[in-house]
């Protein structure tokens, strides 16, 4: 059962999708994961296609959708099992900044370039010395007449090496209080002082590409702020449940994946006498055990892109559910593997690369610790 309220529209869409992942993604998903980059002309088709930044209004090119289909694309990206293609990112994490926040003359002049692919959208907010406490940024910006002058780096940056526009946190020195210091700013790619360091090799989400970036007085117009100045850490915290929201969507999705690809496994996988494993009790027991862990999470997420679509304060289930999600998926893979033995060891099973990608879900948008610490905060303990 599914208590969201698909129409014929959503489904519609979904089949669309599923076709253009089944031509354009997942026949080159092995080929970038050993790139390690996505070609850029991936986004580009899928924005000519119809599929990034679903949300944005009609108006600036987009069509006007519901969270239903950011939804639909966060699923379907799961079953092509591979993450530079990073659709829920660019439409869902780091546009609604600008799409919510920017004036008009920002919102026309991104927003249509974001939906079409032309313009491949990152946020900068982590820094070598400043992770999940936004009030060590170090990162200025300092007005100058009529611009911004930015100076900071930014690490682990995803979009990092594809991106044309950056959102970046910076603070103004002259504000004592590290809160009301921070702004946000759109810097594009081109501009004079902002460089991309090395592309971070890491353990998972190969084909994501990860980059250190840099700002040695980059000056941007000062029309490029979001919103006010002062405001930014107010607009990050503001935008987290969303982004909470969508880690725990895709740790759900992905452990689906992990749960059915497994199931089917021990189902055609035959001991020496011809029995299927799945005919031992212990692995049924095990399947048994995760398929039931993975239909409470689904249906709790179901439960909170509803209520996120009425507008529901629910900054505390968002934050329970980014920790609870990605360790589900971090446990469900892992055991997973354990279970298939040597086949649990080779990259020729899927489950291998997705037991890599999980990794890194508990630590980004706010570590799981850090999430538990908020939760506790919201509960007053």
């Amino acid at each position: 059962m599914n208590i969201l309220n698909y129409t014929e529209e959503h489904h519609e869409f979904r089949k669309r999708l599923q076709d253009y992942f089944a031509k354009e993604v997942t026949p080159y998903a092995a080929k970038w994961e050993t790139d390690h980059i996505i070609p850029k002309e991936a986004w580009k088709k899928a924005g000519k296609a119809g599929f990034l930044c679903t949300s944005v209004s009609k108006e600036y090119g987009g069509i006007g959708g519901d969270f239903i289909y950011s939804a639909i694309v966060c699923e379907e990206m799961t079953k092509t099992f591979q993450t530079g293609l990073a659709m829920s990112l660019h439409s869902d994490v780091v546009v609604p900044y600008i799409d919510e926040y920017g004036s008009e003359e920002l919102k026309k002049r991104f927003l249509p370039g974001c939906v079409s692919g032309d313009i491949v959208a990152a946020v900068a907010m982590t820094e070598p010395d400043a992770g999940s406490d936004l009030s060590s940024l170090t990162t200025t910006a300092v007005e100058d007449g009529d611009e911004i002058i930015i100076s900071g780096s930014k690490t682990f940056i995803s979009n990092g090496i594809h991106c044309d526009a950056v959102i970046v946190a910076a603070k103004d020195p002259a504000v004592e209080n590290p809160y009301q210091a921070m702004s946000l700013y759109v810097v594009e790619d081109g501009t004079p002082g902002f460089t991309r360091g090395r592309h971070l090799d890491k353990m998972g989400w190969h084909s994501q590409d990860t980059a250190e970036l840099f700002f040695n007085d980059c000056r941007i117009p000062k029309a490029n702020l979001l919103g006010e100045k002062g405001y930014g850490f107010l607009m990050l915290m503001g935008k987290l449940q969303q982004e909470r929201l969508v880690c725990a969507m895709g740790a759900v999705y992905g452990a689906r994946q992990v749960i059915d690809g497994a199931v089917e496994y021990f189902k055609t996988t035959k001991d020496a006498s011809g029995k299927p494993l799945s005919k031992y009790q212990a692995v049924q027991f095990a399947l048994v055990e995760m398929e039931t862990d993975v239909r409470i999470a689904e249906t709790f997420i179901q439960k909170l892109i509803a209520d996120h679509m009425e507008k529901a304060d629910i900054k505390t289930e968002t934050s329970m559910a980014k920790y609870w999600t990605t360790d589900l998926a971090n446990r469900v893979s892992g055991r997973c593997l354990e279970m298939m033995e040597d086949f649990g060891m080779v990259e020729q099973n899927p489950m291998v690369q997705a037991w890599r990608d999980f990794r890194i879900t508990s630590i980004f948008a706010g570590t799981n610790e850090i999430m538990k610490f908020i939760v506790a905060k919201l509960m007053q303990l």
